[in-house]
């Protein structure tokens, strides 16, 4: 299978080892993602908030790419997700918007988690499982963009999404339940209002501890940055240690997968998991 993809600006740099991973997925799963040919930004965290224009604009350049290759677009970052969706509605409404570039609405919008949680691939799945996840206790973290708001994401579980979960037990995992996999953890905050940031990551990291999880995992590149380096100065503050390792959900798949590349990719974490892997018999 062929399908458009869109890297975004994160796998470029703080999110290599997401990029990486769902490369070897992908490959695992006989999935051929093309990038597409000079794509640019799609505007998230500064073009939607000062230029009303641009932040249509620039995702829809995008769009239309995708529409001429009559496939189908991926993307990994749940902000980019979010600004593709939010495009698409805008080009495609009762009233268009009209940026200057072709796109009829012909071709879906994919995060890498709702396309890789297809039905058609959970046969593949289960057969490319060589290593099961040995009960790692997890609690799945989709963030806010993934799933709202549901008139743009088209999100069927908004409250109470279940892809994550049902994919790490695929895996092998554990998965925990807590009530906190939806909310906000502040990452569009992280320059202007570290305040209310530090509040938002200190509660999720404390009730995933309460809910018994030994690591939050993830499918947004901004959450997991913000969740994996905020740990020690919010710890520091409330005299606690957290030490919870933030995984991208495609590495645990690349892990069960028994990918040799993993090391390098967990070798980036500013909370290392490796010790946690080594105490599970995963590495």
């Amino acid at each position: 299978m062929k399908v458009s993809f869109f890297p975004g600006c994160s796998l470029e740099g703080t999110a290599r080892e997401y990029g990486e991973s769902i490369e070897a997925v992908c490959s695992s799963l006989d999935i051929e993602l093309k990038e597409l040919s000079d794509w640019n930004c799609c505007g998230a965290s500064s073009a939607h908030a000062t230029n009303e224009f641009l932040s249509i604009a620039l995702p829809a350049r995008n769009l239309s790419m995708a529409e001429k290759a009559e496939s189908d677009l991926v993307t990994p970052c749940a902000a980019c997700f979010s600004r593709f969706k939010t495009a698409e509605k805008a080009l495609t409404g009762t009233s268009p918007v009209d940026v200057g570039v072709p796109f009829k609405g012909e071709i879906n919008v994919l995060h890498i988690l709702d396309f890789l949680c297809r039905q058609e691939f959970s046969g593949e799945i289960a057969k490319s499982v060589v290593k099961p996840l040995n009960k790692l206790k997890t609690v799945s973290y989709y963030g806010c963009l993934l799933v709202r708001p549901p008139r743009t994401t088209d999100a069927r579980h908004w409250e109470d999404p279940m892809d994550l979960d049902s994919l790490v037990s695929q895996l092998g995992g554990e998965g925990v339940f807590w009530p906190y996999k939806t909310e906000c953890c502040g990452g569009s905050l992280v320059l202007s209002k570290v305040d209310i940031v530090r509040r938002l990551c200190g509660r999720l990291f404390d009730m995933a501890r309460e809910a018994g999880a030994e690591c939050i995992v993830t499918a947004c590149p901004l959450c997991q940055a913000n969740l994996d380096t905020r740990q020690e100065e919010i710890g520091n503050e409330k005299g606690v240690t957290y030490d919870i390792p933030i995984f991208y959900f495609t590495e645990l798949m690349g892990l069960a997968f028994g990918n040799k590349e993993v090391d390098k990719w967990f070798s980036r974490h500013l909370i290392d998991p490796r010790p946690l892997l080594q105490r599970k018999e995963l590495l």
